[in-house]
């Protein structure tokens, strides 16, 4: 266990899971107190029997309900006293030609995706500045903001919209030295990748340069680097963490490999 973190504050929303669980494990691991936020019960109660409850809490939350995402940071201020770090990793997406794509479908990612953000970025960024001695953002994108992908309308547009939401933030709470950057991830082995076949997901692997799926610690880690002093002059960026899948062609998940 390290201490960079030590007398920190973090939220981690979709921190029951994947990516987010494996973020706010590493945030603990480093000294920090975490308050972990998701809507899956069961999830929440694993991480509630897993860690210290003298470091770490959990709550219910919709990111999609900006009553429950305020509850969330005022939890976090109620149990540990101030809040210094956010990171929001919630999401979800859905695979469908736009032609068939249900509007419900539609909004339903955007709203988990991308409003989400918006509504924790508010809130996270409210209490920082009533604080008055800074904090950091770290939201969590996709290479799909930037690479598109068959059948990933909803998704794609949620997350380019994060990158865009992530600068505009970065720059309206500069002066108050709050710094906001994101992450884009490319394939990563979580659950919510985990119900995928051999044959896509070897189709991934191969788009891959590096030729491995991505691990959410792999995530964890450059998630602990932008939200600590050795990222102080990094704002608005988003950074890649991909193994270089980027720059190859995304699988085609309609139409074939």
């Amino acid at each position: 266990m390290g201490n960079r973190f030590e007398g920190k504050v973090a939220v981690v929303t979709g921190g029951a899971s994947g990516i987010g669980r494996r973020t706010a494990e590493a945030l603990l691991e480093e000294g920090a107190r975490v308050v972990i936020g998701d809507r899956d019960d069961e999830a929440l109660a694993e991480c509630a029997r897993t860690w210290d409850p003298t470091r770490c809490a959990t709550a219910r939350v919709d990111v999609t309900a900006e009553d429950e995402v305020r509850a969330l940071v005022e939890a976090a201020v109620e149990r540990f006293g101030r809040l210094d770090i956010g990171v929001n990793a919630a999401g979800i997406g859905t695979l469908s030609p736009i032609r068939d794509h249900s509007l419900d479908s539609w909004r339903t990612v955007v709203d988990v995706c991308l409003t989400g953000v918006f509504l924790s970025i508010k809130h996270e960024v409210r209490q920082m500045v009533g604080q008055g001695d800074g904090g950091a953002v770290v939201n969590i994108a996709s290479i799909n903001a930037r690479q598109p992908g068959e059948g990933m309308s909803a998704y794609c547009s949620a997350k380019a919209g994060v990158e865009m939401l992530t600068k505009v933030a970065a720059l309206e709470v500069a002066q108050e030295g709050i710094r906001v950057n994101a992450i884009s991830p490319g394939f990563v082995d979580t659950p919510m990748t985990a119900p995928t076949r051999q044959a896509v997901r070897d189709r991934f692997i191969d788009s891959i340069p590096l030729g491995r799926a991505g691990s959410p610690g792999d995530i964890a880690r450059a998630v602990l680097f932008l939200a600590g002093d050795e990222a102080s002059w990094v704002n608005g960026e988003t950074l890649v963490v991909d193994g270089g899948e980027v720059y190859r062609e995304y699988p085609r998940l309609l139409t074939g490999f």
